[in-house]
């Protein structure tokens, strides 16, 4: 089999087993896939807004308020003022969400690191530069996609 072909399979294999393993982080967690990528955003920013969160997810104000309600009924997040601006919101995610995003993911971490101190870091940095690469190819691809959904939906009158 040409190599090229089998790295392309090999990449759509591993998205597929990503893609599974969050759907069962998701269900471990009591939490839509949704809810899950709000978590991974508060758990690599600390803290944040609702409006960044919308724009980081791809909401809308009224989805981005029902998921936070969802989240902070878990016992997933905080809300509270902003104190540079009493009139936003600043939103964390809670001592328990870690502790359940670790128990998820911390093993998926330390595999990670024992397989890949294995490398080379010669071999990390090509590594580095593919996975950038693909992730910013997917990253165009994704507004393209998107601005096709929005020309296929119909106009609201």
């Amino acid at each position: 089999m040409d190599l090229r072909r089998e790295l392309s399979e090999e990449v759509q294999a591993n998205h597929t087993a990503v893609d599974a393993f969050d759907e069962a982080a998701a269900a471990y967690m009591g939490v839509n896939r949704t809810d899950l990528r709000c978590l991974e955003v508060l758990g690599r920013s600390g803290a944040t807004t609702p409006t960044r969160l919308g724009t980081a997810l791809g909401l809308t104000t009224g989805s981005v308020t029902a998921m936070l309600d969802r989240l902070e009924r878990l016992g997933y997040l905080t809300r509270s003022p902003d104190p540079g601006d009493r009139r936003k919101v600043i939103v964390r995610a809670t001592p328990i969400a870690a502790a359940e995003s670790r128990v998820v993911y911390g093993p998926v971490a330390e595999e990670g690191a024992r397989f890949l101190a294995e490398y080379t870091d010669e071999q990390v940095a090509l590594l580095l530069g593919f996975t950038r690469r693909v992730r910013e190819m997917y990253d165009r691809q994704f507004a393209r996609v998107r601005s096709l959904a929005a020309e296929r939906r119909p106009a609201k009158h």
